[in-house]
């Protein structure tokens, strides 16, 4: 019995130890993020957090704009990052303002754009780029996002397809709110956004993806802020966003995984 009670003393002890340490090298890693890889950063966070013992915390906002929630907003009025998450492009401009340490960047993802249109809303032709103006011209109403997307639908697909004049009075720019709630409330016939942005909105069809003549693929990529107080842990989430356990759930919301070996540093 003596032997018994010494024994159990000394896994008890052995476990506290164990949870003490763990508990030492948590961190709190917070994280911002545009809408691109949201559905799926949802959706893998609780597994890094199970597999890690770190804790994420989470602000939601735009690569780009001006908007309160914008990433470079956040970053500029001082709240706390270690990750950022947003298109590729966006963040090599944080890194050459220094707010982003250039040699963390990790490309994640390739992500297409998408047109969607109201739930059980005729689904207009999309499959050739004079398709895709014969739709445009039909609609009395468009929406597209104050990110990547939209920055190349507005300024420069309206121009490719020679409507940009035509679209002044009928396309407009949607700050902060997922394109895809705009479309689902009927205050547009057709919206532009990336497709992983559109999947998880209530409401609306997904048409599908541009032609090819006209798509943009959007790259976005991962770093560590300058300013991290977790650098590591922040490091470690990136590389779990990376590994092929993150494949499936980023293939499921629209989204292509870009190999490590061709992530740009």
């Amino acid at each position: 019995m003596r032997h018994r009670a010494t024994f159990r003393a000394f896994a008890l002890a052995f476990v506290s130890v164990l949870f003490l340490t763990t508990s030492a090298s948590a961190a709190e890693i917070h994280v911002m993020i545009s809408g691109g890889l949201t559905a799926a950063y949802k959706a893998l966070v609780p597994e890094f957090e199970r597999k890690t013992g770190h804790k994420v915390s989470t602000a939601y906002g735009p690569s780009m704009g001006t908007t309160v929630n914008a990433i470079p907003v956040r970053l500029e009025r001082g709240e706390p990052a270690d990750v950022l998450i947003m298109v590729g492009y966006a963040l090599n401009d944080l890194a050459a303002q220094g707010k982003v340490i250039a040699d963390s960047r990790v490309d994640l993802v390739k992500s297409p754009i998408g047109i969607a249109v109201k739930s059980g809303a005729p689904k207009p032709d999309i499959t050739s780029s004079d398709a895709v103006k014969r739709a445009l011209l039909a609609a009395k109403s468009i929406a597209y996002s104050d990110s990547a997307s939209g920055v190349y639908v507005s300024t420069d697909m309206f121009q490719r397809l020679g409507i940009a004049e035509a679209m002044k009075d009928r396309a407009r720019k949607i700050p902060a709110t997922p394109v895809g709630e705009i479309v689902a409330k009927g205050e547009a016939e057709i919206g532009f956004q990336q497709i992983s942005e559109l999947k998880p909105v209530a409401g609306i069809d997904i048409v599908g993806p541009l032609p090819d003549e006209l798509q943009k693929i959007t790259v976005f990529s991962a770093g560590i802020a300058r300013a991290s107080k977790e650098p590591d842990a922040g490091r470690a989430l990136i590389q779990f966003l990376a590994s092929p356990d993150a494949r499936a759930e980023l293939i499921r919301s629209g989204l292509d995984p870009i190999p490590t070996s061709s992530t740009t540093h």
